[in-house]
């Protein structure tokens, strides 16, 4: 039996419980058995993600049970050295990632739009880069930290930057601390590229979340398909979180079979590495 798409009824991510629960008995009405294999949305407390699960007898599908695994696998014993590299546009949306491994890893690299927070916070001009000022002291204290335990924290050491957003703008590559007024950060700069995938080729283990660039420009894609290839080439157990990563992947046809795992999940897999308990992998723990 096939049903439609299940969040055309309001009651699937209603936050009253009571309206979750009736769409749930009218699901759990339905079948036998429920096997849960939607990774992408364990992390949410849904009427078919978590409700049907306390009304059925409840499993896991193997690629749940896959993903789940190795995230466990990752989180409880890393092969080292244990290399993160996290990029993407808003250092806020990774924050409780950072916050969470940067006491288990070995390595943090910092890519993408995110890492121009990081060079504010340490006292460099960004243009007109992306830039979340509100995080810069919670960054400062991210930048200690690291210093404290022994992390090697990497930041680009140059960027592609450009007068505009737009695939045709006008580029040149410039350090870190060197970024002009009116100019952006889109990527970064060669020079990044080989110290990243020096970072990369020895790792243990390498969990990768959120593109270098503005991989979808081709002007601006050398630094995510660096990474990609650093990776790919690797003997190390290596991850990709979903979302965009994963996606650049695909679009800069790097051979996905190269890679130990590319997960299904974005939000997923970041709530994972912050290390929040999943209610669509608790109820079944609780349920099974």
């Amino acid at each position: 039996l096939l049903l439609e798409n299940i969040r055309f009824d309001p009651r699937e991510t209603s936050k009253v419980a009571e309206e979750r629960q009736a769409l749930a008995a009218e699901l759990a009405a339905l079948a036998d058995v429920y096997v849960s294999d939607g990774f992408g949305v364990v992390h949410r407390n849904q009427a078919s993600v978590t409700d049907v699960a306390r009304l059925l007898p409840c499993a896991a599908g193997r690629l749940v049970h896959k993903e789940a695994s190795v995230f466990g696998g990752i989180m409880a014993e890393p092969a080292r050295p244990f290399v993160v590299i996290l990029g993407g546009s808003k250092v806020s949306d990774k924050l409780g990632v950072i916050g969470n491994l940067i006491s288990r890893v070995d390595r943090l690299l910092v890519g993408g739009g995110m890492a121009y927070t990081f060079l504010a916070a340490q006292g460099h001009g960004v243009g007109t880069s992306l830039l979340e000022a509100d995080q810069i002291d919670t960054v400062r204290g991210f930048i200690t930290q690291a210093q404290e335990r022994g992390v090697e924290l990497l930041l680009p050491v140059d960027f592609v930057i450009a007068d505009a957003f737009a695939p045709d703008a006008a580029t040149q590559v410039v350090d870190a601390d060197a970024i002009p007024d009116g100019w952006m950060g889109l990527d970064i700069g060669p020079r990044t590229r080989e110290l990243f995938a020096s970072r990369i080729a020895d790792a243990g283990t390498v969990v990768w979340n959120g593109p270098m660039g503005v991989f979808e420009m081709e002007a601006f894609a050398a630094g995510t398909l660096a990474v990609a290839r650093a990776m790919a080439d690797s003997s190390a157990m290596t991850v990709i979180g979903g979302g965009d990563s994963a996606a650049a992947v695909r679009i800069l046809d790097v051979d996905e079979n190269a890679f130990s795992h590319i997960s299904t999940g974005g939000g997923a897999s970041l709530e994972f590495l912050e290390g929040k308990d999943l209610p669509g992998l608790t109820v079944l723990e609780e349920n099974a």
